[in-house]
């Protein structure tokens, strides 16, 4: 019998197939496997060629390279996925994790902020990891210099988890391999990116959609407007969790990304105390874990009417799926149905906000 982790992995790491599409691939059919021998007759529907799928032996080779490392993969459809992670329509289809899986369902709060943070920003972003992980709180970030150091620094011994944008076994910046080595051993490493992939610039957005969609809220300690600490909030916000933000100077740049979020109604953090008041009620809702039982298209069989007719709604122009389905008049469904068909054979593309476009 052939491994089905195998063929999860070939199915994700198949261009074209992104996280959306692994999981409406999935509820339809069942399993990975039923999913790849679908993809010909699917992508043909969209009136183009199926993308190819990767070989088993290569992802059988990173299966292996990852045990090697001391680590795992974990996939969207697995019981212990993070659960509040996998509310998020995008989650990564899989990631690979090393430590300990299990603080990541405990109380989290993501802590960013900008790498050239000053002195004293990193000294109370310390103190307020430290104050949050007595109270039991794990603190997500992302191992950049500056901020996510500080953060990761004060909850190394009560619970601190690690996102990179690279392999799980490249440590950037360079000055922070020992610290990274740290929270893989004393807490939890995680990287979406496969083993050797160098931290491309690319993939630091797609780093921070996983600390944000891994917390219930986020504290941006000092950041500039246009930084990757804002667009982390920005993706909290979107998730439907918290934003708070420490104010500063308006007199230092550094502080105008914070300023900013107060003004337009983040939760204002002086304290450790004023976090925990913010989340506590939402901390303590229901969440829901993801499990191979996904809700997705269910199987039906659009007409040539209806694939010209949602075809003809498209442009380059990204545009909501809502949109999409209350001006063709189609049921979710179908429509839903015709975006896969299309995706797979390469004229769609997904944008953030369940919006899509013509490839």
């Amino acid at each position: 019998m052939s491994d089905p982790g195998v063929a999860r992995l070939r199915l994700i790491r198949t261009p074209t197939i992104g996280p959306i599409t692994y999981r409406q691939l999935i509820a339809r059919f069942g399993s990975a496997a039923e999913a790849i021998a679908a993809l010909p007759d699917l992508a043909a529907r969209g009136g183009g060629r199926a993308p190819r799928v990767v070989d088993a032996a290569v992802a059988e080779r990173e299966i292996a390279a990852v045990h090697k490392l001391g680590a795992r993969h974990v996939f969207v459809d697995d019981p212990d996925y993070p659960p509040l992670l996998g509310e998020l329509d995008n989650a990564p289809a899989a990631m690979t994790v090393r430590g300990d899986l299990t603080i990541a369902r405990r109380s989290v709060i993501a802590m960013v902020g900008a790498r050239n943070a000053s002195a004293a920003a990193c000294r109370f972003a310390r103190g307020l990891a430290v104050e949050l992980g007595r109270e039991g709180v794990v603190v997500v970030s992302g191992l950049a210099r500056g901020l996510d150091t500080a953060a990761h620094q004060g909850s190394l011994a009560t619970g601190t988890i690690g996102v990179i944008a690279s392999g799980i076994d490249i440590a950037f910046p360079p000055e922070n391999k020992d610290l990274q080595e740290q929270v893989a051993t004393q807490g939890l490493l995680i990287a979406e990116q496969p083993p050797g992939m160098e931290p491309l610039a690319r993939n630091f957005p797609h780093r921070n959609r996983i600390i944000a969609g891994l917390a219930v809220g986020t504290v941006v300690v000092e950041a500039a407007p246009k930084s990757g600490s804002l667009i982390t909030a920005r993706l909290a916000n979107e998730a439907g969790r918290d934003v708070m933000a420490v104010p500063g100077s308006p007199l230092d740049p550094r502080a105008q990304g914070c300023n900013l979020l107060i003004r337009e109604g983040a939760t204002l953090v002086q304290s450790a105390a004023d976090i925990l008041e913010t989340i506590r009620p939402i901390d303590a809702r229901m969440v829901r874990s993801p499990s191979s039982d996904f809700t997705g298209a269910p199987a039906v069989d659009p007409g040539d009417g209806d694939r010209r007719a949602i075809a003809g709604l498209l442009g380059p122009v990204p545009v909501a799926i809502d949109e999409l389905i209350r001006q063709s008049g189609l049921s979710s469904a179908i429509v839903a149905t015709v975006l896969l068909e299309l995706e797979l054979a390469g004229r769609l593309e997904r944008h953030a906000g369940a919006r899509v476009s013509l490839g």
